[in-house]
């Protein structure tokens, strides 16, 4: 082999100068990089075998130049000269200040893209590499850890390599058993153990890449004598000491980024996050720039932080998850996690590339680590949305107590708690959709299942704060209108909630079922209140007070058009259904009143009362059909009455019978028979032959009877007794006009 001094013309001038960017070199020993010749690990086995001592030379390396010969002489001097002392530095830098001279932009930029074109420049390391001889007499115990010590690695292993072949062959000589045998193993464990150690803190450092790639060629040559006897055995051999000392170096690198707790900063997860996608970046940034030429390609440096780094994160994530209680440290570790990590910002970045494209950029994650941090997530959430809805009870109960009224918007009663609960949930599900769609569904369940108590609280509040003595001197209006309102607040939530079935349809169906029950309460208030204050102008309809008085009737409609304007600031679908029910009972109301026998016309007062059942009921009806109700069916009512009543000739009355029997096939004859005794038909052979028309009526019209069970109006009217048989003393003064 040719000397180890290293002068201009070495092959070695022509590889990358790792040395200009790196501390001294500590080493003053051989080069396992180094020799004028190289040969593959699978070359010399082919050629000498694991046992052989002597270097087999095949070409020139591409990396560091050979600083050791087989015949232990060493020169040092020349790579002393390639390598700048920490002193020689220092002095330079201290120069360079005195100077006080300021190098200009433009410079700066020059000098930096010198430095890139340096790195683009850059080989690869040789994958191949020759072992120098190794030597027949190893160094002492002593002396060959303070080699390790010392950091002067290649000289350290080629005495192991010596020391190990010596205990090679007394094993085969002296047998397993001698004492001096045993010694010598001990201290081959020993020096392995050491020198496995310093080259973990070296991989870990990776201050120097001519220590780096020494360790790397050591890593090489141990895995070729991998099974040979007085080795170290280490678990996962050779190359997983290095790739655990590569994950110790990330763990450094991450326990190293400033973590500050809430007491200190109140977004100091986030802060936390961001200084850590920094420190990876430009650790891969590193890596790619440097480390990568201090190994040989098999190593694959760059996968290996990769692959370093998405354990350690993983890892440091999962213990920062019992830190973290807040709904924003949540979201901002999630987003993390699920995005930023993968992101631009981190391992997307630009300069990343082209290596990074290879390689899977998730972190390395329990599955049910997720799962648990999205459940916290959406607990959480869960948590701050009830305080949200408990804020807007608050807000509406001071609403309600100051009688102030609410303002319409598109023609409806409008309250801002609807757009409050409408833009919560919009924004929880909005940024639950950003993080995982996994993470949405679950947020909208979250809020199906607090939303789904809502209802009843809020209804609570409302019946409490109307009932209490504050505010027991609410008008009926105002009543009316914090119930319409509620209403409406509640069909929106609803209409925005369902768009979400297609996803959670059993949650969001829960949650509409509460609603519809609550708008139901509501209208049924809206309803009883209606009901009780057209009862007394009912109770006094059909009397003879009421055919010469109008005020009842005139009442009823004052309290009927309120309705209509209430109806009309009331959002469909419940306002249909509201006055639906109020048409049908006001109509059967009105004409229960004829039911009474409360009253029986004479002196042909029935075509007066007749007259003005038909206007009556024209206007009563008049009023719903205006507000849209679907029971026009009951318009025609009052117009059969009407005719029924208002015949002259009694005669004539059953030809007006068949309209009445086939639009309203619930009518009986007891029903029949009090609106005949309202007429003053009370008995005799004309009421008597009235009744039997309508009986074979009523047997023609069977099961085809228009209308069905959906038309019933009559079934719930129950008269006031059979008037053609027991009539009172007083009435017999009434006979028929």
């Amino acid at each position: 082999m040719e000397g180890s001094g290293v002068g201009e013309g070495s092959p070695a001038s022509s590889g990358p100068d790792l040395s200009l960017n790196s501390p001294p070199l500590k080493s003053l020993g051989r080069s396992l990089s180094g020799g004028s010749s190289m040969t593959s690990p699978l070359k010399r086995k082919e050629d000498g075998g694991p046992g052989e001592t002597q270097g087999i030379g095949l070409r020139h390396s591409k990396t560091l130049p050979a600083i050791a010969s087989p015949d232990r002489k060493f020169s040092f001097g020349s790579i002393r000269s390639l390598r700048k002392s920490k002193k020689d530095k220092e002095k330079e830098q201290k120069t360079e200040k005195e100077r006080g001279e300021k190098v200009p932009e433009e410079e700066e930029e020059k000098e930096k893209m010198k430095m890139k074109e340096v790195v683009d420049k850059r080989e690869e390391v040789s994958e191949f590499y020759t072992l120098p001889q190794v030597l027949s007499t190893p160094l002492s115990v002593m002396e060959i850890n303070r080699l390790i010590e010392g950091e002067i690695l290649e000289e350290a292993h080629l005495n192991l390599l010596s020391l190990r072949q010596d205990f090679q062959e007394a094993q085969g000589g002296e047998g397993e058993g001698s004492v001096e045998l045993c010694r010598k193993e001990k201290d081959l464990h020993l020096l392995y153990r050491a020198l496995r150690d310093k080259l973990k803190t070296v991989v870990r450092d990776a201050s120097d890449p001519h220590l780096l790639l020494a360790a790397a060629r050591i890593v090489q040559e141990e895995e070729r004598r991998e099974g040979q006897p007085g080795g170290l055995g280490a678990p996962g051999g050779w190359r997983g000491v290095w790739r655990e000392a590569v994950g110790e170096g990330v763990h450094a690198l991450v326990a190293g980024v400033p973590l500050d707790g809430p007491e200190q900063e109140p977004a100091w997860l986030g802060v936390h996050l961001g200084l850590l996608g920094q420190a990876l970046v430009q650790h891969l940034e590193k890596v790619k720039r440097d480390l990568r030429w201090a190994y040989p390609p098999s190593f694959q440096v760059f996968s290996a932080y990769v692959g370093a780094q998405r354990l350690e994160v993983g890892q440091h994530v999962t213990k920062l998850q019992p830190q973290v209680k807040e709904l924003k440290d949540l979201y901002a570790l999630l987003d993390w996690i699920l995005n930023a990590y993968q992101s631009e910002r981190i391992m997307g970045s630009p300069c990343l590339h082209p290596e990074m494209k290879f390689e899977s950029m998730e972190l390395i994650l329990d599955e049910a680590f997720l799962d648990q941090l999205r459940d916290q997530y959406c607990s959480r959430l869960q948590i701050d949305l009830r305080f949200s809805l408990e804020k807007i009870i608050e807000m509406e109960k001071e609403f309600w107590t100051e009688k102030k009224s609410y303002e319409l918007e598109e023609g409806c009663l409008s309250s801002p708690s609807e757009l409050d609960i409408r833009t919560r949930v919009q924004g929880i599900v909005t940024w639950a959709r950003r993080l995982d769609a996994h993470l949405e569904l679950k947020a909208i369940r979250s809020c199906c299942e607090e939303l789904k108590l809502f209802p009843k609280r809020f209804e609570e509040a409302l019946m409490s704060c109307c009932s209490s003595a504050e505010v027991n001197t609410l008008t009926p209006e105002l009543r009316a209108m914090y119930l319409i309102t509620s209403i409406n607040t509640f069909i929106l939530v609803k209409q925005h909630m369902e768009q979400h079935r297609a996803s959670c349809p059993q949650p969001v169906a829960d949650f509409s079922q509460e609603v519809d029950l609550l708008l139901g309460r509501l209208a049924l208030r809206l309803e009883d209140r209606y009901k009780d204050d057209i009862e007394p102008y009912m109770r006094r309809m059909m009397t003879r007070k009421w055919l010469t008085k109008d005020e009842d009737f005139k009442r009823l409609q004052i309290r009927t058009q309120l309705l209509s304007e209430q109806c009309s600031q009331m959002r469909p679908p419940t306002v249909q259904g509201l006055v639906d029910r109020l048409h049908h009972h006001a109509a059967k109301d009105y004409i229960s009143q004829l039911m009474k026998n409360s009253y029986s016309c004479k002196n042909r007062k029935h075509q007066k009362g007749a007259e003005k059942l038909r206007r009556q009921w024209e206007k009563l009806s008049e009023l719903f059909i205006n507000m849209n109700s679907t029971h026009e069916w009951l318009q025609p009512l009052g117009d059969h009455l009407s005719e029924i009543i208002g015949q002259v000739d009694k005669k004539d009355i059953k030809n007006h019978l068949q309209p009445l029997v086939e639009q309203y096939p619930d009518i009986r004859e007891k029903h029949l028979a009090a609106v005949l005794y309202f007429r003053g038909l009370i008995r005799g052979r004309e009421r008597q032959a009235v009744l039997r028309r309508f009986s074979e009526l009523q047997k023609e019209a069977g099961p085809r009877a228009a209308g069905g069970s959906s038309r019933s109006l009559f079934r719930d009217i129950q008269p006031a007794g059979n008037p053609g048989w027991t009539l009172p003393l007083g009435c017999l003064g009434c006979g028929p006009s």
